[in-house]
């Protein structure tokens, strides 16, 4: 009797804590309904047991919204789903048959196949000058000093369509807004270095690119702001172009101030650096260069390898992710969602990659549970603001992950925020916040909210929203 009694109180316990969550959730949400920053906005909340998957609140959780930066646990859950932890980026080194006696080679190809690492500051293998002395050291290994023509890369394995559609003209041009190409180098990110001026109001001067991007003409328009006022330049500029235009302000200050911007063709800046660096370590080979890109917008021939001779690999998947989730990185997420189609449709048009991967995620979740019109998405990292996703999609997303023998590598890279492993994201009029909460009390939540045209401090919104996401610590 005794044990009946107990597994009653038990019961009625658990009946009972489960219906305050929910009574403190609705409570919540309905304070942030009735401030005059969420007044024309739209919500969703969905918050189950992380052990159960039974749901504890749901708000909207089937509205479709604009994720932000959350969309980038859909690519990375699905890229650990059938890409693998171990996954890893190739690009190769070829050569076109011997011409002369007196040459080892005929010309250079660097071979891209997508890897968006190459050149990064993030690992000591992926640095500018370990991908440069790596070529160089494969080169002399293989005896290959002697080159009679000139140096090619193979940027269009996407062929040339590099950005998803829906990105906007204020992005693009910056280092969040980097197109994903067939050849990636240095995260397609230079630093524009600026002087301000010697008083609010006055222009800012141009000093520098870094690294030096060539033929791109900058007209500058940013002006300087007031001391402490911070980073508020703009560049537009899109890929391929020769043009930049920049706007907006930099604070008063001695020091030059550096805002840093997308390149127009990642393959340009590359291959300059490449033959300096191989005619510097004795490597013969013409001082001019050219990548794919470039000659199929001049119509100009197209030229291939006949023979590889070795490879660069990229790190894996798991480490690669860190980055991706934990710094934000949307060149990352490009990427891989690009990654998707060319390993499912290897034979899909080059017009037609986005297409082709957007459909491959659609299917495995599908799968999974998810219908297909809860993943309306555009892109892999959530910038566009046309992306559709809801709040128990993200969730069932999350659900899935924890089940997975690379659960540990995925919640490592999930970010500590306000005390809670989560993603969080922004774009214009946009919060959202999604990922995994173990209470007080030792229960577990899996969680995702977004908010849609909030008024107002995005600052503010936030912290608004964290004091709700409390409630479940």
């Amino acid at each position: 009797m005794r044990t009946l009694y107990l597994f009653i109180f038990l019961l009625i316990s658990a009946f009972s804590f489960g219906q305050t969550m929910e009574k403190r959730l609705s409570d919540a949400v309905k304070i942030l309904e009735a401030d005059d920053q969420f007044k024309h906005a739209i919500m969703s909340l969905y918050v189950v047991d992380g052990k159960t998957g039974k749901m504890i609140y749901e708000k909207n959780a089937q509205v479709g919204l604009a994720p932000a930066s959350c969309q980038k646990l859909v690519t990375s859950v699905t890229a650990f789903a059938l890409l693998g932890h171990d996954f890893h980026y190739t690009t190769y080194i070829g050569t076109d048959p011997v011409a002369d006696k007196n040459y080892d080679a005929g010309s250079l190809f660097i071979i891209g196949q997508g890897d968006p690492t190459l050149g990064s500051w993030r690992w000591k293998s992926t640095r500018d000058t370990a991908v440069l002395s790596g070529i160089t050291a494969i080169l002399k290994k293989n005896k290959l000093t002697r080159f009679e023509r000139n140096l090619y890369v193979e940027d269009d394995y996407y062929g040339l369509q590099i950005l998803p559609d829906g990105w906007i003209w204020q992005d693009i041009g910056n280092y969040y807004g980097a197109a994903c190409f067939g050849f990636n180098w240095h995260e397609n990110q230079y630093d524009l270095v600026l002087q301000p001026g010697m008083k609010t109001g006055l222009p800012a001067t141009v000093i520098a690119t870094e690294p030096r991007v060539p033929d791109l003409s900058i007209t500058n328009h940013i002006t300087t702001g007031p001391k402490g006022s911070g980073d508020n330049g703009y560049i537009y500029t899109s890929p391929f172009s020769g043009f930049a235009i920049t706007s907006g302000t930099i604070p008063a200050q001695e020091e030059n101030f550096t805002i840093s911007g997308s390149m127009p063709n990642p393959s340009k800046v590359f291959k300059n650096v490449l033959v300096d660096h191989l005619i510097n370590n004795g490597i013969r080979i013409q001082p001019t260069s050219y990548a794919n890109s470039e000659n199929i917008l001049f119509g100009k021939p197209v030229f291939k390898a006949m023979h590889l001779v070795d490879s660069l690999i990229s790190p894996p998947l798991d480490s690669i992710n860190y980055w991706f989730l934990k710094r934000s990185v949307n060149l990352y997420g490009e990427a891989l969602l690009k990654s998707l189609a060319k390993k499912y449709h290897p034979y899909i048009a080059n017009d037609k990659v986005y297409d082709s991967a957007i459909s491959v995620v659609k299917n495995f979740w599908s799968k999974n549970g998810i219908d297909p019109s809860a993943l309306n998405i555009i892109d892999g990292c959530g910038l566009s603001p046309a992306n559709r996703v809801t709040t128990h999609a993200l969730v069932t997303i999350m659900q899935f992950a924890k089940k997975q023998d690379w659960f540990s590598s995925f919640f490592e890279a999930l970010p500590l925020v306000n005390g809670i492993k989560m993603k969080d994201g922004y774009i214009n009029r946009v919060r959202s916040f999604t990922g995994y909460i173990k209470s007080r009390s030792g229960a577990e939540y899996t969680f995702s909210f977004i908010v849609n045209n909030f008024d107002g401090s995005a600052g503010s919104v936030r912290e608004k929203i964290w004091k709700l996401l409390d409630i479940l610590k």
